[in-house]
C-alpha cells in the first residue's frame, strides 16, 4: 500500500477547501454547516488519499464527498432537528440591490427542493458539471440527474414566473 503523502494532501486540501465549501453552501444555505461539511468530506478524502493520487481525481471525489456528507446530514437533520423561525430582528434585506434580492429569492427557493434535485441544480449550474460527470457524483445514473434537474428548473421557474424580480439570469443563461 502507498504511503500517504502529508504535504500533497494539506496542499490539496487548501486549494479546495474555498471552492467545496461554495458547493456546500449552496447545497445546505449555511456557511457555518457548509464548513463543517466540508472538514467532514476531507477527513474522507484523507482516508482514500493514496489511491487518490494515483488515480489524479481527487477534487471529483472530494465534490463527491461533499455532496454525499450534505446528503447524509439532510436525512439525519430531518428526525432529530427542528429548524427555528427567522429571527425577526435581523434586516429584512427589502432595502438592498435587486441582484442581492434575486439571489436571496434563488436561494430560499434551492432550499425548499428536494436535496437530490438541489444537488443535481448545483452541481449541473452551479459546478459546470456534466450531466455524466453529476451522475458520478451522486452515484446515480444520467437518467436521474436529467429527470432531478428537469424537476427542480421546473419549480425554480415556476416560483420566478410570478414573481417581481421577473426571469432570474445566471451566468449569462436565463432559468
Amino acid at each position: 500500500m502507498r504511503e500517504r503523502d502529508e504535504d500533497a494532501f494539506v496542499e490539496f486540501a487548501q486549494s479546495a477547501r474555498t471552492r467545496l465549501r461554495r458547493t456546500a453552501y449552496l447545497m445546505c444555505g449555511d456557511w457555518d454547516r457548509a464548513a463543517d461539511h466540508v472538514q467532514e468530506a476531507l477527513i474522507r478524502v484523507y482516508v482514500a488519499w493514496p489511491r487518490l493520487t494515483r488515480a489524479g481525481r481527487e477534487y471529483a471525489y472530494a465534490r463527491r464527498a461533499v455532496v454525499s456528507v450534505v446528503l447524509d446530514h439532510g436525512r439525519r437533520r430531518s428526525s432529530t432537528e427542528i429548524p427555528a423561525e427567522p429571527d425577526p430582528q435581523l434586516s429584512s434585506g427589502h432595502d438592498l440591490a435587486e441582484a442581492v434580492t434575486a439571489r436571496e429569492a434563488l436561494l430560499s427557493v434551492m432550499a425548499q427542493l428536494p436535496p437530490r434535485q438541489r444537488a443535481c441544480v448545483v452541481l449541473r449550474y452551479f459546478e459546470d458539471l456534466s450531466v455524466a460527470d453529476t451522475a458520478r457524483a451522486l452515484g446515480c445514473s444520467e437518467g436521474t440527474v436529467k429527470s432531478q434537474t428537469a424537476r427542480a428548473l421546473d419549480r425554480l421557474r415556476s416560483v420566478f414566473e410570478d414573481s417581481p424580480l421577473g426571469e432570474l439570469t445566471l451566468g449569462g443563461g436565463t432559468w
